[in-house]
């Protein structure tokens, strides 16, 4: 059976990274041969939002049956379902530790998120919440309406969350703010698509 488990690192001694979204690696493991037939580094690891997603639809494309995590959110947990893949928990330990206490039926399985929306944003240390630099939101000199290509480093106010969920106002602000960084992105593709011809 292919298992994707978020990991530290990219072998099989490797601790479990306890995001799923947010994880340093998926090893995507045939669960009886324990062969990691592939150590994906995961891209979305800074994402400012859709990490979840993002990681259920490479679980997906990669042919996995069953992911392997210390905790899913809600974004996550909602695309995995749709491709029919299983959702485990496992609390600690290495990823070979996960694996085995998957296969004697020792992890608990879960159809609804263990956390909110962005959690581990900043990494899997503490749970405290702090203002700075945040991930991009800042408005900089950019395109469009100054949010493109300024990767935060405007003025803005930046959020850093470490394992504290946002409050329901700020997850509507960069849900918001989201939406309109993509119709920017999708502005200029437009404008390079008539630049190059």
């Amino acid at each position: 059976m292919k298992v994707i488990v978020t990991s530290t690192g990219p072998g099989l001694d490797d601790e479990l990274d306890p995001r799923f979204g947010r994880c340093q690696y998926f090893l995507l493991v045939d669960s009886e041969s324990m062969q990691v037939l592939e150590s994906i580094s995961n891209e979305g690891v800074m994402a400012a939002g859709g990490a979840g997603i993002q990681a259920g639809q490479l679980a997906a494309n990669k042919g996995a049956e069953v992911v392997i995590t210390g905790n899913v959110g809600p974004n996550a947990i909602q695309t995995l379902q749709a491709a029919g893949i299983g959702v485990y928990l496992a609390p600690s330990g290495t990823v070979r530790q996960a694996i085995e206490a998957f296969k004697q039926e020792a992890l608990e399985g879960v159809s609804s998120p263990t956390v909110d929306a962005h959690y581990g944003m900043a990494g899997p240390e503490t749970a405290q919440q702090t203002t700075g630099m945040g991930f991009g939101m800042g408005r900089g000199m950019g395109v469009g309406r100054g949010m493109g290509m300024g990767r935060g480093m405007g003025m803005g106010r930046g959020m850093i969350y470490q394992n504290t969920p946002p409050a329901n106002s700020e997850v509507s602000q960069l849900r918001s703010e989201i939406d309109d960084l993509k119709k920017d992105l999708a502005e200029m593709k437009e404008m390079l698509k008539k630049l190059a011809h």
